[in-house]
């Protein structure tokens, strides 16, 4: 007899408790079905948790006209100077490490009590992976240049429009724009694909890409559409390789790369954009 049949017929008595009376209520499920766990359960709803919040308060939109602007950005101009209208990303590097890398942290270490390197935050052996995703990186490279061609990528990119003075202004803004990448890397290749990857396969990889492509909702269309590939690709080498940590360093080239390229061509030029940010 099934665990859900049971249920039914316990629900049935007087003495049955309130978790049986909801398993009752729900149609049983098919042969084969994955079942939950304790440890799934929790990596979808704090997973749900996190996206919500960063999307709402993470976000360099959500610091704009906010309480936090008002505390925060006198701190901002004191230490940004000409550039305190980079505060926003201050705020959303910040935002990416603390709930996409230091909640699932504590949420491995303290409840799963499992090791890091378990969901893909592994460093060691990762240099005999490094030539495959430079091949990757090399293979990316027209899709870049191509893009940077496109009217709506140069409107998008750089996030950060103070990043095209160059200097402190470029090189500050994509620190910040690696600490996000770091981020996204380990929430979505880490955190997701590892996790999920116990219980559902290589399901896993389709499950993860669905909230990924979401968040490029409001980038530029092939972007979107891009994402998808991006997802499957950066999951399986990172299953792959057994760690999340190579794809925040070819995630945050590819990013690099395309900021380059906006400010090349806003500039007129390459070599004016090279000068401009040496």
């Amino acid at each position: 007899m099934s665990a859900r049949r049971k249920a039914r017929q316990d629900a049935s008595s007087a003495t049955a408790s309130a978790p049986d009376r909801i398993a009752a209520f729900f149609p049983e499920p098919p042969a084969g079905a994955a079942s939950l766990d304790r440890r799934t359960t929790t990596v979808f709803i704090v997973s749900i948790l996190l996206l919500v919040v960063f999307q709402y308060f993470g976000k360099p939109e959500s610091y704009r006209g906010s309480a936090m602007e008002t505390r925060f950005q006198p701190v901002a101009d004191a230490w940004l100077g000409g550039h305190a209208d980079m505060a926003p990303f201050v705020h959303w590097g910040l935002s990416s490490i603390v709930l996409r890398v230091l909640v699932p942290f504590a949420i491995i270490a303290f409840v799963f009590r499992e090791p890091l390197a378990n969901y893909g935050w592994r460093w060691r052996g990762i240099g005999k992976h490094l030539p495959m995703y430079g091949a990757l990186y090399l293979l990316m490279l027209p899709l870049i240049f191509w893009a940077a061609t496109q009217a709506s990528f140069q409107r998008k990119y750089p996030f950060y429009h103070g990043a095209v003075d160059g200097g402190a202004a470029f090189w500050g803004y994509e620190l910040l724009y690696g600490a996000q990448f770091m981020g996204v890397e380990f929430f979505f290749r880490g955190f997701l694909t590892f996790a999920l990857f116990r219980r559902f396969g290589y399901n896993a990889l389709l499950i993860m890409a669905i909230p990924y492509v979401m968040v490029h909702f409001n980038k530029p269309l092939p972007e979107t559409f891009g994402a998808l590939g991006a997802a499957m690709v950066l999951g399986s080498l990172a299953l792959r390789a057994g760690s999340c940590v190579p794809g925040i360093f070819i995630h945050w080239a590819v990013g690099m790369t395309m900021d380059f390229l906006a400010i090349a061509k806003s500039l007129g030029g390459v070599g004016a954009a090279l000068r401009a940010i040496f």
